[in-house]
């Protein structure tokens, strides 16, 4: 699936960053294009592989490069005014070779969770492209007014989207764990999962062949039911080889070759269920959700269809849904067999549930969080008076 990627914030631009480097590794070809949109300058200089001209500092006039000090009503309004210096980048994108646009935003933050919603809206207005969001949901012990973003920022965000995929960061922060390296390895964690599920499909050119096809078209299919996204995640070890392939997964003429189609069926079912039970982006229960996508991607001799179906079919069974679509992505020269699972439409979610609920709370105290956003974004001005070169 090939995506015009658009990190909106600090997480955001990191988030595509990483996204770059991923496809650099891998070959996978997802990132068409890649946009990082900030308010503080030096969020943008920090980013790796972004190309300098698509590094789009906004608000400028408002808060001099230092971005919004997690004020995410402050980052909104700027995003507004300054909605026509995104677009201006964004023309540049070749549209007709995108899928789909991604805005990429931690939404605990204030540019990232202000800005994106309102970004989603224009692109939807323009482009006929679907436009998905990746949220990226705060800790819990970031501070009151991180998860007040993210609870405003949420449900603008999932109404202004074609889907919301959701990470949340508060199930995967290990206990003592620093912020720079819990972060720095939880980007990793998401790029891995969703790399793998925007990958599908894509033609690597070394002739490899999957048995059952997954391009584009299925993992829109799956999103269009709109709503809150959610993918699982399961791989383990094997020996590769560099025989096998399509052709090969078609011999059985000997006890041993039956004995190899059954262990692989068997890990291919196992590795399905780990996915769909274990630690999902967005913990929540499965069954409800409204439509499924399995895709197995690994050595193409270690992946077969009776497996595929089989997993699928346990899908269905668990969701109760019926538009659970499934198949394969062969990667000859990976060490692994890995399973992911995009669940959409997702309704039972205990973080959610609790993100509705702050935000009811926090009326009631409004005053007071925006006063405790206003004098971060005075001491933030106060402590970082421009040591940087200007760029932009």
């Amino acid at each position: 699936m090939k995506l015009a990627m658009i990190g909106f914030g600090q997480a955001g631009g990191k988030i595509v960053d990483k996204f770059l480097e991923y496809d650099e590794r891998t070959g996978s070809g997802i990132v068409r294009s890649a946009v990082a949109v900030n308010t503080a300058k030096a969020d943008l200089l920090g980013l790796e592989r972004v190309p300098d001209e698509n590094r789009v500092l906004i608000g400028q006039a408002r808060v001099k490069g230092h971005g919004v000090g997690a004020d995410n009503e402050l980052g909104a309004e700027i995003a507004e005014e300054d909605i026509d210096e995104i677009q201006s980048v964004i023309d540049n994108i070749p549209v007709h070779e995108v899928d789909a646009f991604l805005i990429i935003a931690g939404l605990g933050g204030g540019t990232g969770s202000g800005g994106s919603p309102v970004l989603a809206k224009h692109l939807k207005r323009i482009y006929t492209e679907p436009v998905y969001g990746l949220g990226i949901l705060p800790s819990s012990d970031e501070g009151g007014i991180y998860t007040l973003n993210a609870a405003r920022s949420f449900q603008t965000f999932v109404r202004e989207v074609d889907n919301l995929l959701v990470f949340d960061n508060d199930a995967w922060r290990k206990t003592g764990e620093s912020m720079e390296s819990g972060y720095a390895e939880i980007n990793d964690e998401i790029v891995k999962r969703f790399g793998i599920l925007f990958g599908a499909g894509e033609v690597t050119g070394d002739g490899e062949v999957a048995e059952s096809v997954v391009d584009s078209s299925e993992i829109v299919n799956t999103l269009a039911s709109g709503g809150v996204s959610t993918v699982g995640y399961a791989a383990e070890e094997v020996e590769n080889s560099s025989d096998g392939g399509l052709l090969s997964r078609f011999k059985s003429d000997s006890t041993n070759d039956s004995m190899e189609a059954a262990n692989t069926t068997n890990r291919i079912t196992s590795l399905v269920r780990k996915a769909a039970l274990g630690r999902l982006t967005l913990p929540c229960e499965i069954d409800g959700a409204e439509r499924a996508l399995l895709v197995l991607s690994g050595p193409p001799n270690e992946l077969n269809r009776k497996g595929i179906e089989r997993g699928r079919k346990w899908l269905e069974e668990q969701t109760g849904s019926m538009e659970v679509r499934g198949g394969d992505y062969p990667v000859s020269e990976s060490a692994y067999v890995a399973s992911v699972i995009l669940l959409s439409g997702v309704h039972n979610v205990p973080r959610i549930k609790e993100l509705q609920q702050v935000a009811i709370e926090a009326q009631e105290n409004i005053d007071e969080i925006r006063q405790e956003s206003e004098e971060n974004l005075e001491q933030l001005v106060e402590d970082d008076e421009d040591e940087l070169d200007p760029l932009f």
